[in-house]
């Protein structure tokens, strides 16, 4: 390793393992609701942890930990067919899985939850707020645009991206597993820059149901959530990154700017960029994440 790339790893090191024994410290409890698994760690104000697709619960593992100084009941989320979970047949994934979690919120009785989302685990968590907005005090939303199939082009639709998501979610179904293996591989590298989390990484994509992941995919990618964001009617956070797209020519500038235009129709939206963090914010960059997170639970909502 380089000299000077070992003091930011042993740091993040010592925060993770503080992460880990604080949680283990706090009162913890897995349960199965519906076709959802999910662990909930510590007393006080409940906070919905969804993770990303082919990604575990633990996505969430050492932000719920470093959360507990702040009173925050963390419920993490496992989606089924993902990182190992048992798979499901439905004719709509995600939808199946935000309808879920708000019977899930309504039957646990959460009064008005926080939900923070990481990229399709966002993604679920706006379409939450476009169903239900009642049920939740306010949303973080972590690297997810309004229209993923906008990376693929800025002039394509909803409409016109399906032949191309079709596509790719049957490469994803039938592709050889060596080859379909290589792809998971070359994809974690793009995804942060912790060494460990890559090799996490990729264990999950390996043990995730491929009908699924490609029917969660091709849903996302065919769905433009933009048109539709001011139904969203509570305080929203927006955490980005952009440092993973520098090789493809992404700037602070150019990222910002694609935000704030996916988010321009959610009132009141804010939009705040990591400096270090690739996809995964919350491993690449956890102090800056975390201070964001515990800076937006502290704010008063908005009267009205």
């Amino acid at each position: 390793m380089p000299q000077s790339h070992r003091p930011k790893r042993l740091r993040r090191a010592a925060v993770a393992l503080s992460a880990l024994l604080a949680a283990g410290a706090a009162q913890a409890a897995t349960e199965r609701f519906q076709d959802l698994t999910i662990e909930v760690v510590g007393q006080g104000r409940p906070v919905l942890m969804i993770p990303g697709l082919n990604s575990g619960a633990d996505t969430w593992r050492e932000t719920c930990a470093a959360l507990q100084a702040d009173r925050v009941q963390c419920h993490m989320v496992q989606f089924p067919g993902l990182a190992g979970a048992p798979p499901i047949k439905t004719a709509a994934y995600n939808d199946t899985m935000r309808d879920e979690l708000l019977a899930y919120i309504e039957q646990r009785k959460l009064e008005r939850p926080v939900v923070m989302g990481h990229s399709l685990g966002g993604f679920v968590a706006l379409k939450m707020g476009m169903a239900k907005p009642q049920a939740i005090d306010r949303f973080i939303i972590v690297d997810t645009l309004g229209f993923l199939g906008a990376l693929y082009g800025p002039t394509l639709t909803a409409q016109t991206i399906r032949p191309m998501a079709e596509s790719m979610a049957a490469m994803v179904r039938t592709q050889p597993q060596a080859h379909y293996y290589r792809g998971i591989a070359v994809t974690a590298q793009s995804m942060t820059a912790s060494d460990d989390k890559v090799a996490l990484l990729r264990r999950w994509g390996e043990a995730s149901d491929r009908a699924t992941t490609a029917q969660a995919l091709v849903e996302m990618m065919t769905t433009d959530l933009r048109p539709e964001l001011d139904q969203v009617k509570v305080p929203t956070l927006v955490l980005a990154g952009w440092v993973g797209g520098a090789r493809f020519g992404a700037t602070r500038e150019s990222t910002l700017a694609m935000y704030k235009q996916h988010y321009a129709k959610l009132d009141g939206v804010r939009i705040e960029m990591s400096q270090d963090g690739y996809h995964f914010l919350m491993w690449d960059d956890p102090q800056w994440l975390q201070g964001q997170v515990r800076g937006f639970l502290a704010e008063p909502k908005p009267a009205g």
